[in-house]
């Protein structure tokens, strides 16, 4: 009987820590998935600034004429602050699909250990 209850606080022990490691896991995505989605924001807001200036430095050169084609650089950088954009916000929305953080395995394994237990052996 002693050497059952210690196997028991072995599984248990064990259920425990894999609980753990796997709410562990999930906590981690999200966390990588919110500092994505920060990171989205400021090149968003980055996009922006340089969207408003494009527009001003574009308008300048259509209206007021010698100021020059300065406003291409501008809309390069625009460009590239909106791709790194969309790609910063689609790798949240990877990461941060993943759910609520809840250990299945361990309580797939807790149940099969206590159906397991709780079965009557056969010749009873």
């Amino acid at each position: 009987m002693t050497e059952v209850s210690e196997r028991m606080s072995v599984l248990v022990r064990e259920e425990i820590e894999l609980a753990k490691a796997e709410v562990g896991q999930k906590v981690s995505s999200i966390a990588r998935g919110a500092a994505a989605v920060a990171l989205g924001a400021v090149f968003g807001v980055f996009a922006i600034v340089f969207g408003l200036l494009t527009l001003a430095w574009g308008l300048d050169s259509i209206l007021i004429s010698g100021a020059g084609n300065i406003w291409i650089g501008f809309a390069i950088t625009f460009g590239a602050l909106l791709a790194l954009t969309l790609f910063a916000f689609l790798f949240a929305w990877r990461k941060l699909k993943v759910g609520a953080p809840t250990p299945s395995m361990a309580i797939d394994e807790a149940k099969k250990i206590r159906a397991t237990v709780s079965a009557k052996p056969a010749d009873q």
